[in-house]
């Protein structure tokens, strides 16, 4: 995700840090936390099972988006094979990610729909930042394109005929989803990602907050 406009003030910083940390921190403590009610012994194993954004940061990827807006922020170690119900109990730990992210979203819009002209503009600002980049994190880990979960999601969606085709073309997804983001990077007219997230993103944004 492109970090918003030119001018990076001290608030905007901390809002943009804040929605990462506290997004990318639910995120993965809700794949660890699933994947555990579904049987894989391997989160608790290695103390996933926490809210310590330090145990879920994937530095390489964390560094990577502070350089230039993009990059795998964190990690969770799970796996379908692991769970007592392989196909169901990894469905549910990977869709537990993203919508853990619409869950934070919603929780931080509360007040600033309900007291926004009340509330000090630094913190308005901070709010609403950690509110959209919660709705961005949902709504780009929904894509079907590989590794991010809205291809696993769909992987276990699938027959298991659609399903081994999907696994089959991992890597063609992959390519294209690197071709968006290095698009996105020639300016707002070849944002194909952008535009794809757009919509949706807006939807939500005027749900919650009314604007």
């Amino acid at each position: 995700m492109l970090l918003y406009g030119s001018s990076l003030t001290p608030t905007l910083a901390l809002g943009i840090l804040l929605g990462v940390l506290i997004g990318m921190t639910v995120h993965e403590f809700a794949h660890n936390y699933v994947a555990h009610l579904m049987g894989d012994p391997v989160p608790a194993r290695e103390g996933r099972l926490t809210l310590d954004p330090t145990v879920h940061i994937y530095w390489p990827g964390f560094l990577m988006f502070v350089l230039i807006g993009f990059g795998i922020l964190g990690s969770a170690p799970i796996s379908a094979n692991r769970m007592r119900n392989p196909r169901w109990g990894y469905l549910a730990a990977v869709a537990a990610g993203p919508f853990s992210n619409l869950l934070v979203a919603t929780i931080f819009a509360i007040p600033l729909r309900l007291f926004l002209a009340d509330l000090p503009d630094a913190l308005a600002l901070i709010l609403f930042m950690i509110v959209r980049f919660n709705l961005i994190l949902f709504l780009f880990n929904l894509l079907p394109f590989f590794p991010i979960d809205g291809w696993h999601i769909l992987l276990a969606l699938l027959p298991p005929d659609l399903a081994y085709t999907w696994q089959r073309n991992a890597q063609n997804t992959q390519y294209l989803l690197l071709g968006l983001i290095m698009l996105s990077f020639l300016g707002p007219n070849f944002n194909l990602l952008g535009m794809i997230i757009g919509g949706p993103l807006s939807f939500f944004q005027q749900l919650l907050l009314g604007f």
